[in-house]
């Protein structure tokens, strides 16, 4: 995700002078393997590491889910750290604007259909979370001409809810546990409406107003 500060590549942490070119081009190369950009990777690396251990043995091996449910911990702590090193640290690179979403959608999605072909989890949950995540990423592009739709608060309680169900879910949890993750998961569906929903209603005003705008200016 990211831009590697001076300091981090050895430098004094000031502002490079308009002379400095080559080394400042230097820098941006090397930047591709900052600390965000190792974690994106990191958690891509997860994804099959994760479906094996989720459906080694059949799937319903205890210990195999638990060793499955330690790798889509990693990832989800993979994936809050290198959000936070790169808007701390301004680690931005174009890699990491297209690999961060790629990774956080794959280790979701593979969860997701792996629990539904285990029979886990219903396949309508599995369609409403993965239809709303690339229906949201359809629609910023739609409306990328006239703005960026910024991460709501609802989008990252959204977020949170999501990986505790799921985790739960990987996890071979039965009894009350098992009753409590199937609220958890309720939980997580509400907000991946809703927060969908609030999505489409903030792309139709941006999409509104850049027109206005347009038309204005001719």
């Amino acid at each position: 995700m990211t831009g590697v500060p001076a300091p981090a590549a050895g430098g004094t942490g000031r502002r490079p002078s308009p002379g400095a070119g080559l080394g400042t081009a230097a820098v941006n190369q090397a930047s591709l393997w900052n600390i965000a950009n190792i974690l994106t990777m990191i958690r891509l690396v997860l994804v099959p590491g994760f479906v094996l251990l989720l459906l080694a043995d059949g799937g319903y091996d205890p210990v195999w889910r638990a060793l499955a449910w330690a790798a889509f911990a990693v990832a989800m702590i993979t994936d809050i750290f290198d959000g936070h090193l790169a808007r701390t640290y301004n680690l931005v690179t174009d890699f990491g604007k297209i690999a961060d979403p790629i990774a956080d959608k794959a280790i979701m999605g593979s969860a997701l259909i792996c629990l539904s072909w285990l029979g886990d989890l219903p396949w309508w949950v599995t369609g409403v979370i993965l239809g709303r995540e690339l229906g949201i990423t359809l629609l910023r592009f739609w409306v990328i001409r006239y703005g960026v739709i910024p991460a709501s608060r609802g989008g990252k309680l959204k977020t949170l809810a999501q990986g505790t169900a799921v985790g739960m879910y990987v996890l071979a949890l039965t009894g009350p546990l098992a009753t409590l993750r199937f609220w958890v998961m309720a939980v997580a569906v509400v907000l991946t409406v809703v927060t969908g929903l609030d999505y489409i209603r903030q792309a139709v005003v941006l999409r509104r107003r850049g027109l206005a705008a347009e038309r204005a200016a001719t």
